[in-house]
């Protein structure tokens, strides 16, 4: 399966894997949070930020706002399918949603 040409002009094998991004433009956002929040330089740093990287590139050890010491926080990726985006192509694909309310109990949803 082949995507889209990207902004670059290449087409790129999609992949469904976390570790690989099906576009060589698309670059992850990551989080940082100064390494001791009592001693923060500025309020960017004490109360996080994030950064748009390349997966190969380092991870910043200085606040790019006061040069305080920052460390990359662990963040869920974000998947981008939400629930009422998967209920709509349910519906319009003709399935039926049902609510548990009790035992034996059910609400049609849609």
């Amino acid at each position: 399966m082949v995507c889209q040409p990207c902004a670059a002009g290449r087409n790129l094998v999609e992949s469904y894997s976390w570790l690989n991004t099906p576009c060589a433009n698309t670059m992850p956002i990551y989080e940082y949070s100064s390494r001791d929040p009592e001693k923060a330089g500025c309020d960017k740093c004490a109360e996080g930020f994030e950064v748009l990287q390349k997966i190969s590139d380092p991870p910043l050890e200085r606040c790019p706002a006061c040069g305080a010491p920052v460390v990359r926080l662990v963040s869920a990726p974000s998947l981008g399918r939400s629930v009422s985006s998967l209920d709509d192509r349910a519906k319009n694909a003709g399935f039926t949603k049902l609510k548990r309310l009790g035992k034996g109990e059910y609400e049609k949803q849609f």
